[in-house]
């Protein structure tokens, strides 16, 4: 397995974690217009169907990712989506290898989504707790031109998102320590203003 290989699978991996429509209505577009030539059983996310039901559901992502909550239940339904989407997808590509490291590659993939698809979903919970909504929208927006823009450097310059992807996973793993340290935090605090707020018995 090359490097160029592995690093289109790792960067359509992280990218798919974070929106698999917009990955896969990325590479499919890039592959029409030809910008890139995928391996040959990626080349079907090019048909204009494939295209169109991803941009489809990408639209409904676009807009339920705006909106306090409704994105939280939405990254959670897509837990069980997006890093089997991306198993698949890395198994794909990598067609031309033996079936046992057909096998490993999928399941590294779908763990790298796992990794980007919990730091976002962590991350946009963690958002949802302040007020205002501009922070939400524009994290929304980031991320879209972080997918778009790792999918084009997956397919256009893998060895670049090999590097790109390193340093997103351990940012992805410092985050989510942090993350998880706030909610913690944050529990342990509402549970003690609960305690205060129970009247004593008389």
């Amino acid at each position: 397995m090359s490097l160029e290989l592995i690093g289109l699978t790792l960067g359509i991996s992280f990218a798919a974690g974070l929106n698999l429509y917009a990955t896969v209505a990325t590479l499919g577009l890039l592959e029409r217009f030809g910008v890139v030539t995928l391996p040959p059983p990626l080349a079907p996310l090019a048909h204009p169907i494939v295209i169109g039901v991803v941009l489809f559901f990408y639209v409904v992502e676009f807009f339920a990712d705006k909106i306090p909550y409704v994105d939280t239940a939405w990254d959670t339904f897509h837990t069980f989506i997006r890093p089997p989407a991306a198993a698949i997808l890395a198994y794909a590509a990598v067609a031309g290898v033996s079936e046992p490291w057909r096998i490993v590659a999928a399941l590294v993939a779908g763990g790298v989504a796992l990794t980007s698809h919990g730091t976002k979903t962590t991350a946009r919970a963690a958002v949802n707790t302040s007020p205002e909504p501009i922070s939400n929208w524009i994290l929304s927006v980031v991320e879209d031109g972080v997918v778009i823009a790792l999918v084009w450097f997956a397919a256009v310059h893998p060895l670049w998102a090999l590097g790109i992807v390193a340093v997103l996973l351990a940012l992805s793993i410092w985050l989510l320590t942090k993350l998880v340290r706030y909610f913690r935090n944050l529990f342990r605090s509402t549970a003690a203003r609960k305690r205060q707020t129970v009247p004593k018995p008389s």
